[in-house]
């Protein structure tokens, strides 16, 4: 049984939002104070992400605990269980589909829990955060530089098709 009302539990709910939580804002402020600049709630790539370093290939979700059951954190209140139960079933499978989207598209995909940004492991949490991002930085230009002249269309280069020389074959004309 429920503590409040219908209208009052209605306006308590209407007030959490899912933009700029103080879990976002922590992530965010930490990735800007470091030097990482980035988009929020990209409408563009699958599930919207919080945050969308793109010039590192990383998309970064925030999670409430709760919202999206957490196995490690989360919990499933005892009043009205079996909506609760599916409700955050539904999540978690939306959650997953969109992951999976992401990385088909080439990005990189990152979960942060709202319970690794309580006080006592938020450091160690934001530090790793920037080693998953500076390594998969650096995994995507080792992989541009393995392929330097791969082309749409696997052809060669323009200056390996000719043998005859660089300069063109007949004098330019001004117009």
């Amino acid at each position: 049984m429920d503590i409040w009302d219908k209208e009052k539990r209605s306006a308590v709910m209407a007030k959490i939002h899912s933009k700029d939580t103080k879990p976002e804002l922590l992530v965010r402020r930490y990735l800007y104070h470091r030097g990482y600049r980035y988009r929020k709630n990209v409408k563009g790539l699958p599930g919207t992400p919080d945050i969308v370093l793109r010039k590192y290939g990383v998309a970064i979700f925030v999670h409430g605990c709760f919202w999206h059951g957490h196995e490690v954190d989360g919990h499933l209140p005892a009043a009205n269980h079996d909506y609760w139960a599916k409700k955050i079933a539904r999540n978690k499978e939306r959650d997953r589909r969109n992951k999976e989207k992401l990385v088909q598209m080439g990005w990189g995909v990152m979960t942060i829990w709202e319970c690794q940004l309580k006080p006592a492991v938020r450091e160690k949490t934001l530090l790793e955060m920037e080693y998953w991002i500076n390594h998969s930085y650096l995994d995507r230009l080792r992989a541009k530089a393995a392929k330097p002249y791969a082309l749409a269309d696997d052809s060669l280069p323009v200056a390996a098709e000719s043998e005859a020389g660089y300069g063109p074959s007949e004098p330019f004309d001004n117009v």
